[in-house]
């Protein structure tokens, strides 16, 4: 039984160094990617609530934003704008537009920013159907 037992030991080890898993870490956990997704999220969210406090719409300052920041990222020559996640974008804008400007426009906390995420998706996938913020 001990004989058995130490056989599969040694064959699992050499399995295991022989052929060993590739594990490819997550795109959204690069610090070039995390960075370049934070500076966006920071442009975006300064555009649209320097458009709340200037008095235009969420609608007028949503899109103003999008394209103003849209047109920065895709002048960057930043390779590192393909790996950003859509989603993981718009979380990150979503919770610095709540806690920026969220209040001026009746939004805050959890619920506030699930609102702004899914309501920047949906214009952002209008105003720009063929590009997203993300390269």
């Amino acid at each position: 039984m001990k004989f058995i037992n130490l056989l599969f030991a040694f064959i699992y080890c050499i399995v295991t160094f022989v052929f060993p898993l590739k594990v490819n870490a997550l795109k959204a956990t690069n610090p070039s990617v995390i960075g370049l997704q934070k500076r966006i999220s920071n442009n975006f969210s300064r555009k649209y609530c320097k458009a709340i406090e200037s008095g235009f719409s969420k609608d007028e300052a949503m899109r103003s934003a999008i394209i103003e920041t849209e047109n920065i990222v895709s002048f960057s020559l930043n390779p590192q704008k393909k790996l950003i996640l859509v989603e993981d974008l718009a979380n990150q804008i979503s919770i610095q537009v709540i806690n920026k400007c969220g209040w001026s426009f009746g939004l805050i906390g959890k619920e506030g920013i699930n609102y702004f995420k899914k309501y920047f998706l949906e214009i952002n996938e209008k105003t720009t159907p063929n590009k997203n913020l993300s390269g």
